[in-house]
């Protein structure tokens, strides 16, 4: 396994190369240097936030740590020059795999002063990306070359397009997941409070919490309609007839995004059924990417899927064209059926027109569909169909009758699966939820 995998960093880093000293050549830039990020410190305090890479270095190189820059030059081997200051406070950062130092040269300084001795100027029109950018520009680097945003947009563009390393990294971050998975259910159906599925989670994933892709989320009941409900209630909360848990583990910086509610003792049989339907659609959904597809057309595609799921079960008067004419299904599936996935959770240019940066911003109906793209070979993305019972989104809808449910609040949804449509690869999942 770890000679295939640097095999396949070895062509991800030469893909990333190629791309690169196209984006610099289009942009007017002969250098590239790439900063790992800054530690923030939350203010009149002397404690840091949890730090996260820069993603366009994360892209290149799974290395930990803040200050580090890794030097792009079109022709030649890139280079990582690392900060590896001697301190007995903190441990150091973990050297940089052999895999990555197999391919990208690594040069380790001990203070930021070395470290822009070792990175130079050598004189070339540098571009710099990251968020040190007064550093930058105290290093000599000119102000129209930091973040520029034509080359960033154009980066932003080729992440659209996963290698084979990276698709084998998402995969590999679904596998501890699923295990966190596995014991949260296990803790929800012996009587667990939020609190305590979240603990079952982290300790079954072995993931600290400031190395989630995103904080879990986890609600009972009438929580689960919080669609980024990050709270963990106790004992008073529990136990809990649904439970909706979303959550990730990271692997060499990209984060698996995985839904799944599950129905306890004494969930109503109507909201079951409803779990089952959107299993059933979501699936349709999963297997119907192709090349050449736009995304909006499958998002809308849910919301037909969805307004017939409503009206078989009596919770909506017309069939799911006509509802989808009439905009009743937008409250109940308020969000977009998914988003592109790689170092961030919700990955970059979703809304891109092209390589430049144009956007393409999504119909003025659906606000919320963070994807208007066409689909493409080596695309990753969710396919998250939801299904929502939320009063204050309901409170003007039309032709809708109040759906029983077993304490009039509850939750549901089901995990991302992940497939391969024509070499286009989406990763799947749904959520039914109810207050």
């Amino acid at each position: 396994m770890k000679s295939a995998l640097a095999d396949l960093y070895h062509a991800h880093v030469a893909e990333r190369q190629r791309t690169t000293e196209l984006a610099l050549a289009e942009t007017g830039f002969d250098r590239l240097l790439l900063h790992s990020g800054t530690p923030f410190t939350y203010f009149a305090d002397d404690n840091d936030a949890p730090f996260y890479p820069t993603p366009h270095f994360a892209h290149w190189a799974p290395v930990e740590g803040p200050g580090h820059v890794l030097e792009v030059r079109p022709g030649k081997r890139p280079r990582l020059v690392r900060l590896v200051p001697r301190d007995f406070w903190y441990a150091p950062p973990h050297p940089a795999p052999d895999f990555v130092a197999a391919v990208i040269e690594v040069v380790d300084t001990q203070t930021p002063d070395a470290l822009w001795a070792a990175v130079g100027t050598n004189g070339a029109r540098t571009a710099f990306l990251g968020e040190a950018a007064g550093e930058a520009a105290a290093r000599g680097i000119a102000a129209d070359a930091i973040n520029p945003k034509g080359l960033v947009a154009r980066l932003d563009w080729e992440r659209s397009y996963k290698s084979a390393y990276e698709v084998e990294t998402l995969a590999e971050a679904t596998v501890p997941a699923a295990r966190g998975f596995r014991a949260a259910e296990d803790a929800f159906r012996q009587g667990a409070t939020e609190m305590e599925v979240h603990h079952a989670f982290l300790a079954a994933a072995s993931v600290m919490e400031e190395h989630l892709p995103y904080p879990t989320i986890i609600g009972f009941d009438e929580r689960s309609s919080t669609l980024h409900y990050h709270g963990k209630r106790g004992t008073w909360a529990a136990p809990g007839k649904t439970m909706l848990v979303d959550a990730g583990v990271s692997v060499r910086g990209y984060g698996s995004d995985i839904t799944r509610t599950y129905a306890g003792d004494g969930c109503d049989p109507l909201f079951r059924d409803l779990i089952a339907g959107m299993e059933a659609l979501q699936q349709e959904l999963a297997a119907a990417p192709r090349p050449g597809m736009k995304y909006l057309d499958l998002h809308v595609r849910a919301h037909h899927l969805i307004g017939d799921l409503l009206h078989r079960a009596g919770i909506l008067k017309v069939a799911g064209d006509v509802a989808v004419e009439k905009g009743l299904t937008r409250p109940f599936f308020p969000h977009g059926l998914g988003h592109f996935l790689g170092i961030q959770v919700h990955d970059v240019a979703g809304r891109f027109a092209d390589r430049e940066g144009t956007l393409a911003p999504p119909p003025a109906e659906y606000p919320s569909l963070r994807t208007t793209r066409t689909i493409e070979e080596r695309m990753v993305f969710t396919i998250e169909p939801g299904l929502y019972f939320i009063p204050m989104l309901l409170e003007a809808t039309a032709a809708v009758r109040t759906p029983p449910t077993s304490t009039g609040r509850s939750s549901t949804a089901s995990p991302p699966a992940a497939a391969s449509v024509s070499r286009t690869t989406s990763s799947s999942k749904q959520r039914v939820s109810a207050t």
